[in-house]
């Protein structure tokens, strides 16, 4: 049986109101890459600039019976060049977002974060989750999934200031950041518990904003209220987070999924922190769910324009 993901609806919804935003689609090489974005043109959230080699589109476009005629189509030799036009369009102002089409994120992310050509900003790239979760009341943001594998500490302040970001776009009030490890409790034998009490000091601090932070948190008392009275948990953010930031991407990446496959979740995808946002969908991924990653990124495009 199919959830439903009211969230979603939402997010769409927002995103048609703020209107369509130009998308450059990286390598649209195959049926679910090129249908994602014509669903999102289709309903009004994208105006998809297709860059890759144009035969291949059109035999794929072809096969699938697709409609790409009112589709603008930049022709390039193979998919390392067609990440590289992509983030060249977005470089060039033609281009507020970047999509995913069928080459490999890697492809992708390398163009993006190329030291003259790119799209780097000061703030590191990281990947965020933006979750419906059934019987939540509000969607869930997972940070870091899929970009930084073992991140810093230093790593870790613009991954939390990312999701943050976000959850002010997605109009979280307040933005309740869990920072996870094992435990609820700094042991100098677990480094991701060190780095959870640094990050809560460096938001008292200010050099982390717009949050209240709590960690090191463990996944049962950052989300259940319950289960943060039994620790003795008192905090706005124990029992209540809106935000979950993983140790590391094993165990962002696991969460994310465990969520999806066990619990009836749908995950958009998004990268932040170059100048303009990625989406990055799935092969597996819903219908709706890449038109949520859609949407995140159009509202995220129309707040850095604003």
């Amino acid at each position: 049986m199919e959830v439903s993901h009211p969230h979603y609806d939402k997010l769409i919804a927002a995103a048609r109101h703020a209107g369509p935003v130009t998308v450059a689609v990286a390598h649209p090489c195959d049926r679910n890459a090129l249908e994602g974005a014509l669903d999102a043109a289709n309903i009004g959230i994208i105006k998809p600039v297709l860059v890759g080699p144009q035969e291949r589109i059109r035999q794929t476009a072809d096969a699938a019976r697709l409609d790409i005629s009112a589709l603008p189509l930049v022709d390039t030799e193979h998919s390392h060049a067609s990440a590289a036009k992509a983030v060249e369009l977005v470089r060039a102002g033609q281009a507020s977002a970047l999509m995913k089409g069928s080459l490999h994120t890697d492809e992708l992310m390398g163009a993006v974060v190329a030291t003259a050509t790119g799209l780097r900003t000061a703030r590191r790239l990281s990947h965020c989750f933006v979750m419906d979760v059934p019987g939540r009341a509000e969607p869930l943001i997972i940070t870091d999934a899929a970009v930084n594998i073992i991140p810093t500490l230093n790593d870790k302040v613009d991954i939390v200031q990312n999701a943050i970001d976000l959850a002010h776009v997605l109009r979280f009030d307040p933005v309740k950041v869990a920072i996870l490890a094992a435990v609820e409790t700094v042991s100098a034998k677990m480094p991701s518990t060190i780095d959870a009490a640094a990050l809560c000091k460096m938001a008292d601090r200010g050099q982390i904003t717009g949050a209240l932070l709590d960690g090191p948190l463990a996944m049962d008392n950052a989300i259940n209220p319950e289960a943060a009275a039994i620790k003795h948990l008192v905090s706005p953010v124990a029992g209540h987070a809106n935000v979950l930031v993983a140790p590391d991407l094993e165990a962002g990446n696991m969460l994310a999924k465990s969520l999806t496959f066990m619990a009836g979740a749908s995950a958009a995808g998004i990268v932040l922190g170059a100048r303009v946002p990625v989406i990055l969908t799935s092969r597996a991924d819903t219908v709706q769910a890449r038109l949520a990653s859609c949407a995140v990124a159009v509202l995220m495009a129309h707040r850095a324009g604003a």
